[in-house]
């Protein structure tokens, strides 16, 4: 039993940098085919492009049209368009709030749905791109934090909904190691600094997250729907043990 999905058409939104390069790479390594959409053109060897705001109903319809007629099927669709600039709640306009939560939970919906009427006959996977965020405080990200909370319920709905033809999971990633991770962690001091507090020792590489995602769209997976993999190295190590003296274990 491999991780093959040769020949399998897979569509990942902001699949052009990021983890969502990382996703990207990952599928092309197990012999998919690869569509990439985003708003900003951006080409990866190997993969198709398609321009595409997610959050544009008729757009993403066009996309989805394009792809089953270029390829003639659909078979998995990433979910991993999102993310958020940091903004204190009390700070962030209503309209900020609004369009995080479009961005994070409303559009991966829409792109689901629109998946789900090429997929229901055929059979197919989707992965939702989930964060820590949504498990954990947010601050600074609230909306964010919320509305990745809300992409995991979702994700459990759809499931159910949609079995047994579509199969539908999540990633619930943390911290992982990007060409931006000096506008999240600081300088390379602070990104040493974080990745410490993580148990493995380290942040995530955009790779890694992406050989989670081919997991949940191959056949090793295949009795696998509503399920949120947590991809965090542990997560968090407590704040009470740098900051506890006592000698013996804790409670």
């Amino acid at each position: 039993m491999e991780l093959d999905l040769d020949g399998a058409v897979v569509l990942v939104t902001g699949g052009v940098r990021g983890v969502g390069l990382g996703i990207t790479r990952a599928f092309l390594a197990a012999g998919a085919v690869v569509v990439t959409c985003a708003r900003r053109p951006a080409e990866v060897p190997g993969a198709t492009f398609l321009p595409c705001d997610v959050r544009e109903a008729d757009q993403v319809s066009a996309v989805m049209s394009d792809v089953v007629s270029r390829f003639g099927r659909l078979d998995v669709v990433v979910n991993n368009a999102g993310g958020a600039p940091f903004a204190l709640a009390d700070r962030a306009s209503p309209r900020f709030h609004s369009k995080i939560v479009e961005l994070n939970l409303l559009a991966p919906l829409l792109v689901a749905q629109a998946a789900f009427e090429v997929m229901r006959d055929s059979g197919g996977s989707i992965v939702n791109v989930s964060s820590v965020s949504g498990r954990r405080p947010s601050p600074g990200t609230a909306a964010y934090g919320a509305a990745k909370a809300g992409l995991e319920s979702l994700t459990s709905s759809l499931a159910v909904e949609w079995a047994p033809s579509v199969r539908v999971n999540a990633l619930a990633v943390g911290m992982v190691r990007t060409e931006q991770s000096h506008l999240h962690y600081g300088s390379e001091a602070g990104i040493e600094a974080v990745a410490r507090t993580v148990p493995l020792g380290r942040l995530a590489t955009p790779d890694e997250v992406g050989a989670c995602a081919v997991f949940l769209a191959s056949p090793l997976a295949s009795y696998v729907t509503g399920a949120t993999l947590l991809v965090h190295g542990g997560g968090e190590v407590p704040a009470f043990l740098a900051a506890s003296d006592a000698d013996g274990g804790s409670s």
